[in-house]
């Protein structure tokens, strides 16, 4: 992640705001979207700062055109993102998987908010955890991130786009509506002390191109079609060279390099805080809104004798599950607090093979938990 202590810029930002600040950091030039509650900030602050910068905005007639108009832009050589809530995500899901499969690098937002349907529009949630992995269908990797305060909203957004230009991907974040409406100051960093990652770009003639052929890092290189480098882009499982194929001895080294670029990168990818985790013999395990009243109930679990550690989860998938695996077998219990029925919680789960207790903290009604409701179950384990 970015040093925050390498400072220049104090401002006063909500969350949405500071992803925008992200962006624009990150090089994005292009962003397509609808308004939705509790993301609508985002598009807001974009319609403004992106025509002041030489970027694109579009206000899209739904979630469904937006998410194939930042594929379209970012074929053509941009940065491009979306965001969008709980419904606008689900329309969002078919494209998806075409940016997957057609590995196009892209960031899509998503400010959870109480659900199905259309829910609870003003209140958070984390409900979208499963979906943002499984969403589109068929087997495919994804990166997903989850930012849990302002200044990560700024930081995980440069993150994002580097990680999608990287690999040639789209990246999921996910935010909440707790995260998205808390103002913070934040110092934002001088452009020329970021690390900012542009996608590889082919150095042959564009006769000689292969748009899809394999490499040690299982990311081709993406050439531009205002560059001269055209070729075939379809949803259906292709050759190397973009044409379809019900060949099996193209179609599984397809789908096996899909999943070697993102699988094979996991250090690069998966990304956790540890908060007090060295001596705890009791874990809790959280991200989003919720790792913060996670860091103060650790706190406060502390000065009670409990000797309580945070695991927060900043990549949630591919789930860190090397990092975890040697605290599940270090502590007593671990507590996995979440806005939902327990996605999370399922995943801690699997691959807790019995080694400790794993407990869950639930809250479905719109509210955050609170430091005290988690402290309560610290104090029990």
């Amino acid at each position: 992640m970015i040093n925050s202590q390498i400072m220049s810029h104090p401002v006063l930002l909500q969350g949405n705001e500071a992803m925008v600040e992200g962006a624009l950091a990150a090089g994005c030039r292009f962003f397509a979207g609808y308004p939705i509650t509790p993301a609508t900030e985002i598009s807001e602050a974009m319609s403004i700062k992106l025509p002041a910068l030489g970027g694109t905005f579009i206000q899209m007639e739904d979630e469904i055109a937006s998410m194939g108009a930042i594929i379209g832009a970012s074929l053509a050589g941009v940065k491009s993102m979306t965001a969008t809530s709980g419904p606008g995500f689900s329309l969002m899901q078919e494209n998806l998987g075409f940016a997957v499969i057609a590995e196009v690098p892209c960031v899509i937002v998503n400010v959870m908010r109480g659900g199905p349907s259309t829910g609870l529009p003003t209140h958070v949630s984390q409900g979208d955890v499963q979906q943002a992995r499984w969403g589109t269908h068929g087997d495919h990797p994804i990166i997903v991130l989850s930012v849990s305060d302002t200044w990560e909203c700024f930081a995980l957004t440069v993150k994002a786009f580097n990680l999608s230009e990287e690999f040639r991907t789209p990246v999921i974040i996910l935010s909440d509506e707790v995260v998205a409406h808390t103002r913070e100051k934040i110092i934002l960093p001088n452009p020329e002390e970021l690390e900012i990652v542009d996608r590889l770009k082919p150095t042959m003639p564009p006769e000689w191109y292969i748009p899809y052929e394999d490499t040690p890092r299982g990311v081709p290189p993406m050439g531009i079609f205002g560059d001269g480098y055209r070729y075939h882009v379809t949803g259906l499982i292709h050759d190397v060279r973009g044409f379809p194929t019900e060949r099996p001895d193209e179609i599984v080294p397809f789908m096996e390099r899909l999943f070697r670029k993102i699988n094979q990168h996991f250090a690069e990818i998966q990304m956790v805080e540890e908060y007090l985790t060295a001596d705890a013999e009791v874990l809790v395990a959280a991200y989003g809104a919720v790792a913060r009243s996670a860091k103060r109930a650790v706190d406060d679990a502390r000065s009670r004798g409990v000797k309580a550690g945070l695991f927060k989860l900043i990549t949630l998938w591919p789930f860190p599950r090397r990092v975890l695996e040697p605290h599940l077998r270090q502590v007593r219990a671990v507590l996995v607090p979440e806005l939902n029925k327990g996605q999370i919680a399922r995943e801690v789960k699997r691959i807790n093979q019995g080694a400790t207790r794993v407990e869950t903290l639930s809250r479905i009604d719109g509210r955050l938990i609170t430091p005290d409701e988690i402290l309560a179950r610290l104090l029990k384990l």
